[in-house]
């Protein structure tokens, strides 16, 4: 097996910004996330771990949550969570749930593709080319609704490949690269923890446990690679955190208070995190 394994979710700009202090947290407490064998990333975390492997300090990435950069508007109306929920939660079968959202992520009236570009692009600043260190980054083809991963090898741009990775179904139009459709790697798993397969030590650090619909959770998905050889640490919210990030996960407003609960929770957790990194 490889050896190591940094896995960050996806959750919206609240997600997000518990994830950046999560990882700021454990960093000033002496561990280096970037010597992971890999790194994988979906939506929020496809941007943070493209812009920590791309030389962003995390402490920047946390700090910057506090002072209120990297803000991004996702106006999400209660039709289009309507939308979004019908097609999730209209079938038991994962795939046909998948299908369904697909669809109407397809038929959703939304803005250009372009405004999607524009505003990942902003949140990965001068993160543009694809890392020395393996990154991955997961999205979801809407024509099969499979989990697909794009590295330094796809021929895409990491711009391309974090768009794709970020594209919430039916708020945002799926984006077209290489020639095809992708909407958020979230949108049947929130970490794609099944990508680190054959790793020895995952850390995954994952913002909403839980995609919406009829799939397996981060802790299943955690629990099967133990299964299968892996020792796997996952982290998600304690119930301060998800207390004060609250159930909108776009809520601006909720940003600085996410990244010090995740911080916090870091912190009260590094030493375990440190004997499992290092051992």
């Amino acid at each position: 097996m490889a050896d190591t394994a940094l896995v960050l979710g996806g959750g919206g700009p609240v997600g997000g910004a518990w994830l950046t202090g999560v990882l700021a947290g454990l960093t000033e407490a002496g561990i280096d996330l970037t010597r992971a064998d890999v790194v994988i990333g979906t939506s929020a975390g496809a941007v943070f771990g493209s812009r920590l492997l791309s030389g962003v300090p995390a402490t920047e990435l946390y700090e910057r949550q506090l002072s209120g950069a990297d803000a991004v508007c996702i106006p999400v109306r209660a039709g289009q969570t309507a939308r979004f929920l019908w097609a999730a939660l209209g079938s038991r079968d994962p795939q046909r749930s998948i299908e369904r959202l697909a669809r109407a992520a397809l038929r959703a009236r939304t803005g250009p593709e372009s405004e999607v570009f524009g505003t990942v692009g902003a949140l990965l600043g001068e993160a543009r080319h694809w890392p020395e260190r393996e990154l991955r980054i997961a999205s979801v083809d809407t024509r099969t609704g499979n989990v697909e991963v794009f590295d330094a090898r796809s021929g895409v741009t990491l711009l391309e490949a974090v768009t794709a990775s970020c594209a919430v179904p039916v708020v945002w139009p799926p984006v077209t690269v290489a020639g095809r459709r992708w909407m958020d790697g979230g949108s049947r798993s929130t970490a794609n923890l099944p990508l680190a397969r054959g790793y020895r030590r995952v850390l995954a650090v994952v913002p909403v446990p839980h995609a919406v619909g009829p799939h397996p959770s981060a802790q299943q998905q955690a629990a099967d690679l133990s299964d299968h050889g892996a020792r796997v640490i996952l982290l998600s919210p304690d119930h301060a955190a998800r207390r004060v990030m609250g159930r909108n996960m776009v809520d601006d407003t909720r940003r600085p208070a996410a990244a010090r609960a995740g911080h916090a929770q870091a912190t009260a957790l590094a030493a375990s995190v440190a004997e499992f990194w290092y051992d």
